[in-house]
Parts: structure tokens; C-alpha cells; sequence
């Protein structure tokens, strides 16, 4: 029996007789709207060369601002950390046997994508501490082509987001110290997939959906020490919901999917879709083992079952709404990590994080194509002199094999495969410097 991939829990359609066309167009807005999706913990920091390993316990530099606001109260002068960091994508799909649509795997669908971070710590006091972060933090993009096998699933998508977070802390006590703030996220999606003309002597059709908005939530940390060179970091950040709305661009499409969203109401209808970037929390570990080696870890939770729902509405006298969802499952990510003082201006950094998978063989689609993932990172800091220190790191994010099986209804039909290239490779450079 074909896999149903989106469970429909509200549909108004009195129509039977469309249903075979209006759900794939509604699906079209559902199905591609988290370009390659993945939490991004790496923003050219230095913990990027722990694999992030002690996050939310480093609080050495002005980092701290995003990884554990309560971190800021260690500093004992303001601080700015501006970072750089390409990530080169690469996700190839190999098409296996029982895909319905030829067209071969897309080629390489990842690309070269620039980030960057600033961060800032003001010393207000000696407990009192100001700071604010810009970066990004969650998305990728992905693009297919036209013609792979998958092009009724997905041609190519992208989902961005840039926040800014202000943030406050303050050391209540020698051992424990709180911090939070608020994120302004800006979002940007563009996704386009191809439609199925049916019949055989039309091209295919394309359906773009593209939009941005603003989205608010915000973030809490704890910091204790409980002895001197061994501290503990706790942080939540709350989810952030983003509503996309757009008059979906159709062309190329054949008279019979012409006549039918012309009948059901769908044609120059208006899609409201709401996501929701996930809940995350996470516990790290320090402890400096000698005055040179110093060790760290992490626990931490992300809520992926609510990143995987979308709520979508369609303007139209048919389709009302309907909740897709895609039966993600919460994550799990752990961490390990130590960085040891080679000499006197240099610090040599290792990690290795894994991070659990968010959805089954059934339910992935080339959308988000991403499995368990083992991030290897290293990296080394360099002090200039008392008052700058440069950094440069390298992660490897294997995202595993992310075997797909899954069906879409008679016009996408079904796509079998796995992608034998998938990983991130990650650069990271970075400038600390103290006033």
C-alpha cells in the first residue's frame, strides 16, 4: 500500500470528484515549506571547533551572548566577537528502483551559503551585563533542477532566517548567574515545484511560492559554578512561528489542471502557511582537568514534532484549511568536547556531537533531507596580544544516508533513494576583541 505522507485533520472540499486535483495543489503548498530544515548551532563561533561541545558553559568570550546570556557575567571587560562562516553544502540523490518519474537524482542540490554573526557584550558592572547577538540560526536551501526524479516533490527550496537577540544578565551570587532576552527573527522562503500535466505530449508545469516575515520569541539561561574551572549552563529558547502568505505563481500547467482549479476555486487563491521554528533546550558541562586541558559536554532537546505540522490556508470556495503533518519526531543532541593550551597565545580546540534523527524512510521527503547527523569539528585560537584574539575552525556535518520511500498520489507518484553524498562542511573564522 502506498505511504500517505500528510495526515489531513480539516478539509471543507464537498467537491469529491476534484479531490484527486485539489489535494495535489494544496500538498504543493505544504510539502517543500522548510528548505532542507536543519538547527544550525554553528554561527562562526569558536565552539565551533568542540563540535559545540559546552555551549551553554564556555562563557569565554562574548559568544556567550547567544550560546548562554547568564555566561556574560564572567566577562570582566566588554567585548565584540565578529565572525565569518561559508558552509559548503553538498547533498547528491541517488534514484533506486520503484521511482515512477525517470530524470535521474538532481545532481549535487547544495550550494556555497555565506553566514556570518556578530556579537556584543557591554560591561555595565561588575554583575550587570548588556549584550546583543545578529545571526543566523536556522534553514539551508536545496535545489534540484527542473527534470530530476523527484520534480513533483520538490524543484528547489530555501529557507532562511537572520535574528537579532538582545539580551541582560546578572550574577545574583560568586556561583550562580541568569540571564535572557528576546529574537526578532526575519525569515525568507522561496520554494518551487514542478507539476505533472498528465498528459504525455505537455511539459511540466511550475508552481513558486515565495515570501518573508518577522517572527518574535525569546531565550533564558542559568550559569553555576560551583567550584572555580568547573561551571554548569542550562538554556531554553522558545519557539518562533512564521506565517508565509502568498498568491501562488502557476505556469505551464495543462488545460485538465487548469479546468480543475478553475472548478474548485483554487485558481488565484491566496496560501497562508504557518510553521513553527522548534523549542530548544540544552544543558552543557566545563571542567578544567589542568591549568592546559580542560574538557566539556552537552545534552540538549529540540521540539522537531512541531516543526514538522504546518497549518495551511486556502482562500478559495472549495479548500478551506487543513493541518499537514509530516510525523517528525523531538531530537536529541549530545556533545563532547575538550580544548588544550598548546602554549602560551594558542588553544587547540576538538569536539563530536550527534544529533538523533527527526523522521523515518516513510515520511522524509528530498525537501529536508536530513538523517541522524555527526558533526566532527577542530579548530585553534590564536591571542594576538591581551586585547584581540583570532580563531579559525572546521566542522563536518555528515548528515547520513536519509533514505526516502515515499508516495505523493498519481500525479508526483512515488520516489525511492538515499543520498550516498550529504554533509555540510563548515569554515569558521573569528575576531575577539576586548575594551
Amino acid at each position: 500500500m502506498p505511504t500517505e505522507s500528510p495526515q489531513y485533520r480539516s478539509l471543507n472540499n464537498p467537491s469529491k470528484v476534484l479531490i484527486g486535483f485539489v489535494i495535489p495543489f494544496v500538498f504543493l503548498f505544504s510539502t517543500s515549506a522548510w528548505g532542507g530544515g536543519t538547527w544550525l548551532y554553528e554561527a562562526g563561533t569558536p565552539d565551533v571547533g568542540t563540535a559545540n561541545a559546552g555551549r551553554a558553559a564556555h562563557a569565554k568570550d562574548a559568544s556567550t551572548a547567544g550560546g548562554n546570556p547568564a555566561g556574560m557575567t564572567r566577562l570582566d571587560r566588554s567585548q565584540l566577537l565578529t565572525a565569518i562562516q561559508p558552509l559548503l553544502v553538498r547533498v547528491k540523490f541517488n534514484v533506486d528502483k520503484g521511482t515512477t518519474h525517470s530524470g535521474g537524482g538532481g545532481g549535487d542540490a547544495g550550494d556555497l551559503v555565506p553566514t556570518a554573526g556578530i556579537f556584543y557584550v557591554h560591561n555595565v558592572t561588575q554583575n550587570l551585563k548588556l549584550g546583543i547577538t545578529a545571526a543566523s540560526y536556522f534553514g539551508l536551501g536545496l535545489d534540484y533542477g527542473n527534470n530530476w526524479a523527484g520534480r513533483y516533490y520538490v524543484q528547489d527550496v530555501e529557507l532562511l532566517t537572520f535574528a537579532i537577540n538582545p539580551v541582560v544578565a546578572y550574577r545574583i551570587t560568586d556561583w550562580l548567574s541568569v540571564g535572557g532576552g528576546f529574537s526578532i527573527v526575519k525569515s525568507n522562503l522561496l520554494q518551487r515545484v514542478g507539476i505533472n500535466n498528465l498528459l504525455p505530449f505537455l511539459s511540466d508545469g511550475q508552481l513558486k511560492v515565495e515570501d518573508d516575515d518577522l517572527g518574535y520569541g525569546g531565550n533564558l539561561g542559568i550559569l553555576v559554578e560551583p567550584r572555580e574551572g568547573t561551571r554548569f549552563g542550562l538554556t531554553y529558547r522558545s519557539e518562533v512561528e512564521l506565517d508565509f502568505k502568498d498568491v501562488a505563481s502557476r505556469r505551464g500547467t495543462g488545460p485538465l489542471l487548469n479546468a480543475a482549479t478553475r472548478l474548485s476555486g483554487l485558481a488565484g487563491s491566496r496560501a497562508d502557511m504557518k510553521m513553527i521554528i522548534p523549542q530548544e533546550v540544552m544543558f552543557s558541562g566545563y571542567h578544567d582537568l589542568t591549568d592546559r586541558l580542560a574538557i566539556m559536554g552537552n545534552v540538549g532537546w529540540q521540539e522537531n514534532s512541531e516543526f514538522g505540522k504546518t497549518n495551511v490556508s486556502i482562500s478559495s470556495t472549495i479548500s478551506r484549511s487543513l493541518t499537514a503533518d509530516r510525523n517528525f519526531d523531538d531530537s536529541w543532541h549530545f556533545a563532547i568536547g575538550c580544548q588544550y593550551r598548546i602554549a602560551a597565545p594558542w588553544l587547540y580546540s576538538l569536539g563530536l556531537a550527534y544529533d538523533t534523527s527527526v523522521v523515518d524512510r516513510a515520511d522524509r521527503t528530498p525537501d529536508a533531507p536530513f538523517d541522524r547527523q555527526l558533526r566532527y569539528g577542530t579548530g585553534i585560537q590564536y591571542d594576538w596580544n591581551e586585547d584581540v584574539t583570532l580563531g579559525f575552525a572546521y566542522e563536518y556535518i555528515d548528515a547520513g544516508e536519509a533514505a526516502i520511500n515515499q508516495y505523493k498520489g498519481p500525479l508526483a507518484g512515488r520516489l525511492v533513494g538515499d543520498y550516498k553524498t550529504n554533509e555540510i562542511h563548515v569554515f569558521a573564522l573569528n575576531l575577539i576583541w576586548k575594551f
